[in-house]
Parts: structure tokens; C-alpha cells; sequence
């Protein structure tokens, strides 16, 4: 063999080598995304059955969502506390549903009208701190909007009806 065969081989093999591990690195990073979403999904649901998010619940369900920035000052501590709460964990399910860390189908499935009520019931008190904080709020205004325009163009048919067998 003369020295340029083996040189061809030799880069062929490196050539070889290189793709093979791009490749190799390509499906690494893939898959760790995948895995930190299925995190994030797994956390978010979690989440979703806590006792402090049943709490939240109540809060939005009862009614004593406030209207305006004089409503929540009249508030006991406790329901303050709630409401910030509240706001930050729909913010917080805004964000990682804008960045695709969580699927919009988990948010439908799971919490659906809830993220649309909530934030037409906070809608005055959001909206009032806008002109000092254009940021309030605006990721939980985005998701509401999304999934009422999804509940209202394609409504979900309830699991239960579908027929669907194990």
C-alpha cells in the first residue's frame, strides 16, 4: 500500500468518525430535551395537585379575586398572599407554555377553563398596574387567550366519551 491509500483510509476513517459522533451528539441533545420537558411536565402536574394549588382554586372559585388595587388592600393578608400566588403560578405556566417547555395539550387537559376564568377575574386588577409595570401579567393574559380561542375553535371532547379502550 503506498502512503497516499493509507492517508485516504485514514481520513475516510476520521471522516467517518466525525459523523458518527455528530450524530451521536445530535441524539444526545435531543433526548436531554426531551427528558427536561418530560421534568417540567411531570413537576407542572405536581404542582397542579398540591394542597396550595387547591387553595388557589378555592380562591378563584369563591370569588374573592380582586377587581382593583383598593379591593386588595381591603383583602385580609391571607387572600393577598393567595392572589399573588395565583398570579404567579398562571405567569410562571405562560412562560414555560410560550417557551414549548410545556405542551399546550397538558395545560387544556388539566386546568382548561380555569386559566381562562381566573384571568377574566383578575383581568381589572392585572390591567390597573399596567401603566406603571407593562409587564404585569402578560404571559397569563397570553395563555388565557390562547386556550379560549382553542376551547372555543376546537373543544375538547371528554376523555370518558371518546370509546377508547386499554
Amino acid at each position: 500500500m503506498t502512503s497516499d491509500a493509507i492517508a485516504l483510509i485514514a481520513n475516510l476513517a476520521l471522516t467517518l468518525s466525525f459523523i458518527v459522533g455528530l450524530i451521536f451528539g445530535i441524539a444526545q441533545v435531543r433526548a436531554a430535551a426531551r427528558d427536561r420537558r418530560e421534568k417540567l411536565t411531570v413537576e407542572a402536574l405536581r404542582d397542579f395537585q398540591s394542597r396550595g394549588f387547591a387553595e388557589l382554586l378555592q380562591f378563584v372559585i369563591a370569588g374573592r379575586v380582586p377587581g382593583s388595587r383598593t379591593e386588595m388592600e381591603a383583602l385580609p393578608e391571607k387572600d393577598q398572599v393567595l392572589f399573588y400566588q395565583l398570579a404567579q403560578e398562571m405567569e410562571m405556566l405562560g412562560i414555560l407554555v410560550a417557551d414549548r417547555y410545556i405542551d399546550m395539550d397538558l395545560v387544556d387537559k388539566t386546568l382548561g377553563s380555569f386559566v381562562v376564568t381566573s384571568w377574566e377575574k383578575a383581568r381589572a386588577m392585572a390591567l390597573s398596574a399596567r401603566p406603571t409595570d407593562p409587564f404585569v401579567a402578560e404571559y397569563w393574559q397570553w395563555l388565557a387567550e390562547r386556550v379560549g380561542e382553542r376551547m372555543t375553535r376546537n373543544p375538547r371532547q371528554p376523555f370518558h366519551e371518546r370509546g377508547v379502550r386499554a
